[in-house]
């Protein structure tokens, strides 16, 4: 009987460490996920600038042109 307890121990600490590597291993999946999100809305963000600054020269380029 003392020899399947110690079995028993173990397989459910092999468990248990087990289910903490996987919370790990989703933990950094959605960490991956946040950065990605992260990138993409400030590359978003970047463009978007972009745009305004080229839009803003546009104006002004028109405004330019035609006080000459």
């Amino acid at each position: 009987m003392g020899d399947a307890m110690g079995i028993f121990e173990d397989a459910k600490e092999t468990i248990g460490e087990a289910a903490k590597q996987a919370g790990r291993a989703v933990e950094d999946a959605v960490d991956r996920v946040k950065d990605k999100a992260d990138e993409v809305k400030a590359d978003a963000e970047v463009k978007k600038a972009e745009a305004e600054r080229d839009s803003v020269k546009a104006r002004n380029d028109a405004k330019e042109n035609l006080r000459d």
